[in-house]
């Protein structure tokens, strides 16, 4: 079998990360291997997120690129590249998709992955001149996991492992439950089977993925048992999971928070809004005192506790007044960092058809206020841990010579200085804070001297 090529775009959350590492491996059988351009590529895949528009636009002018890209590759007598897009714009989008591009080869959603080396074979014999359009946006999660891979193509020594997928919130401004169908929760066995996998490829700490991840159940078991059973596997150092909705946080996984030293203190727990009113436009089916008392909860059990959150701006309704409320939940909450957006229209949801639109200026000025003060909080956690020592999970080599890449129990970036390996976890004694960066050195104590702030 003849070496082929493929590049994988990967745009969006890290279940699309998850994604493109298991199409590589669906790939390997047919004898491609990964680059990291698409000018090597025989074959290119774009990942593609839908969540908002800006990044399904990208999408559309990168096929415009690669088109061209292409095209320039018959002129020089070689085959042209086999071109698809995967991914939830593929699912919401297939037909715009060929209409937009029509020299796409194959389309494939979220749920079909695991047709994916058919596809690509079909797609190949485009180079005899004909060119057949290969759409896969079938609903079949059981199916999908039941072929996909369980390998986990070397992801390192962090790894994702997705165990829940699709949404049955259905969240007025989100594509996600016609993207990515109903809530399917993975058996217990395969994930913990899948997770010995990545631990036998170098992993130290696993994150579970969901589109709606403490959802979770199967046979019995939720998000909470599972994380038991987990933390459990001998060398699974660190356990995290995203990403959560407030109405499903139950004692059980307060328990986990309270009990597993593995499980990371930090928490993703998106709000979206702090306004009443507006949690109820969007279907949130919660309050913003709901969501203050779930933290309260999981601060209660675990004091360390540090929270994440998403936050949309400019929501259609969304007064002076809502805003400020969110505002208010900020402070009242303090994030050790957040995500925050501009509302973005998405096709076929209910709140892209409300007539009370906020205008784009207004928009970007409450985004403005908003990151600030998000951005004052994250860089104040920062500063807090100068001085203290941190378990730093070493990932790499910086591109500075001397130094590593790692990640504290907070998920923050570190800069290290001294000896200490990949794959390590290293006392680091915190020296200084960048609003985005913490920098510190290894010290010569016994991890187990380490402390977490």
């Amino acid at each position: 079998m003849s070496l082929k090529h493929v590049h994988i775009k990967t745009f969006g959350c890290q279940m699309n990360v998850y994604d493109s590492r298991k199409m590589l491996s669906l790939l390997a059988p047919l004898g491609y291997a990964e680059v990291d351009t698409p000018e090597a590529a025989d074959l290119v895949l774009l990942n593609t997120c839908h969540i908002r528009e800006k990044a399904g636009e990208k999408v559309y002018s990168d096929l415009g690129r690669l088109h061209k890209l292409s095209g320039q590759r018959q002129k020089n007598g070689q085959n042209p590249i086999v071109l698809g897009v995967t991914g939830c714009v593929a699912q919401a989008e297939q037909d715009e998709v060929f209409r937009r591009a029509p020299y796409v080869d194959l389309v494939v959603g979220p749920q079909a992955y695991h047709r994916l080396p058919e596809l690509v074979v079909a797609a190949e014999t485009k180079h005899t001149g004909q060119r057949p359009r290969w759409n896969a946006t079938d609903f079949t999660p059981q199916s999908k996991f039941d072929a996909l891979p369980l390998a986990g193509s070397k992801q390192g020594v962090s790894a994702f492992l997705t165990i829940q997928e699709g949404c049955d919130k259905f969240c007025t401004f989100c594509v996600v439950p016609y993207t990515r169908g109903a809530e399917y929760s993975r058996p217990v066995t395969a994930i913990v089977e899948e997770a010995k996998i990545l631990m036998g490829e170098g992993a130290r700490e696993i994150t579970l993925l969901g589109q709606n991840v403490n959802a979770y159940h199967h046979g019995g078991v939720g998000l909470g048992k599972l994380l038991f059973l987990l933390a459990a596997l001998p060398g699974l150092d660190r356990l995290r999971y995203t990403t959560s909705h407030p109405r499903d946080v139950d004692e059980e996984l307060i328990e986990a928070h309270k009990n597993l030293p593995s499980l990371m203190p930090l928490l993703h727990l998106p709000v979206q809004s702090g306004s009443d009113k507006i949690l109820a436009a969007m279907n949130r089916r919660h309050t913003a005192d709901d969501y203050r008392r779930v933290i309260d909860r999981l601060k209660n059990a675990q004091p360390s506790l540090q929270f994440t959150s998403d936050f949309i701006v400019g929501f259609p309704g969304e007064t002076d007044a809502d805003f400020a409320a969110t505002l208010r939940l900020v402070k009242d909450v303090t994030y050790a960092a957040a995500f925050s957006f501009k509302y973005s229209p998405r096709p076929g949801t209910p709140a892209a058809v409300l007539e009370t639109q906020v205008p784009e200026a207004v928009k970007t000025e409450r985004l403005a206020t908003l990151q600030a003060l998000l951005g004052q909080q994250q860089h104040s956690f920062n500063l807090s841990l100068v001085g203290t020592i941190q378990p730093v999970l070493i990932m790499e080599a910086s591109k500075r010579p001397g130094i590593m890449f790692g990640k504290t129990p907070f998920w923050q970036s570190v800069l290290v200085t001294g000896n200490a390996a990949p794959g390590s976890i290293s006392p680091v004694l915190m020296e200084e804070a960048a609003p985005g960066t913490l920098h510190g050195r290894v010290i010569d104590n016994q991890l187990e001297e380490a402390t977490a702030a």
